[in-house]
């Protein structure tokens, strides 16, 4: 699910999406070999998610229609081994700097589950099926606060796992969540983007009751929230009633506009840097990948 924000007076539409496109996948069986080398790719197809190496600042990784890929030194581009399916669902362990998580289609079409990579993303393995799966994660989050708990949105649903995405169950069955973001230091508060009138909601019992996070939101689409792992009163959101990218510096109460544009596309997910927390990245509906270097006051295209 992907919102657009037009940046011209904010004309906006939703993209559903609602099914894993076909893909013919031919040649023989994958080696060993195969699974665990980065491929050169030369562009970026339907970005789903952002996420930084715990381990190496030099490595950015993009979860996308066709696999995942990695921005190295923010110039080369690879595909992380050589599976093309879609993650739609993409996060990364807060503290195992190994793990990654994701949910979405196969190459050949259906839904994943919940599955987990302990190799950066090269190999995978599915956890679970999920509530009513297999299940096609389009958000999914983990808290920092307790890495146990992770929760994913499918079908109208929330679920959530409080054993590491073996066992799953519905807490929610009533909002529609277009990106999900867990509180850094507080495992009971998750917040999520909507493409309606809330703007963002919060939840403060793990994702069972829901609450308006800000007036200042409020009435419009939210592509995407994100928080700073270090100083969690600070987000950033990009969002129709602020007319594109906002800031907050108290916990989401009021926000305020960045005069920043992006050439016109819109924003689809940000990312804080684990390593320095005045380093953003962002990637638009037009897979251009932006960073900031000042808590995203200000921006510059990389790819």
């Amino acid at each position: 699910m992907n919102i657009i924000i037009k940046n011209n007076k904010i004309g906006i539409f939703l993209l559903l999406l609602v099914g894993g496109a076909i893909i013919y996948y031919g040649g023989s069986r994958e080696s060993e070999q195969q699974k665990s080398e980065l491929i050169p790719v030369s562009s970026i197809t339907h970005g789903h998610g952002l996420a930084l190496d715990r381990e190496d600042r030099s490595k950015l990784y993009i979860a996308t229609h066709h696999g995942l890929l990695l921005l190295k030194d923010e110039k080369e581009l690879y595909r992380v081994g050589s599976s093309k399916d879609d993650y739609m669902g993409f996060s990364v362990h807060p503290t195992e700097s190994n793990i990654f998580l994701s949910s979405g289609h196969p190459v050949g079409g259906g839904n994943i589950g919940f599955q987990r990579s302990e190799d950066k993303g090269f190999t995978w393995k599915k956890i679970s099926d999920g509530v009513n799966g297999p299940v096609d994660f389009h958000a999914m989050a983990v808290s920092p606060a307790n890495p146990s708990i992770m929760y994913g949105w499918y079908q109208g649903t929330l679920q959530r796992s409080d054993d590491g995405g073996i066992a799953w169950k519905i807490v929610n069955k009533d909002i529609l969540a277009v990106q999900l973001a867990a509180h850094p230091k507080d495992e009971n508060i998750i917040y999520a983007s909507t493409p309606n009138g809330p703007g963002v909601l919060v939840s403060k019992d793990k994702g069972v009751t829901w609450s308006d996070l800000s007036d200042d939101l409020r009435g419009g689409q939210v592509a995407v929230m994100a928080i700073n792992p270090r100083e969690p009163n600070k987000m950033l959101a990009y969002a129709e009633k602020q007319g594109g990218l906002a800031g907050s510096s108290d916990g989401g109460e009021t926000w305020s506009n960045v005069p920043e544009d992006f050439e016109g596309e819109t924003v689809l997910y940000i990312v804080y840097s684990p390593h320095d927390q005045n380093t953003v990245y962002s990637i638009t509906h037009k897979n251009s990948i932006y960073k900031s270097v000042n808590g995203g006051e200000g921006w510059v295209k990389i790819h």
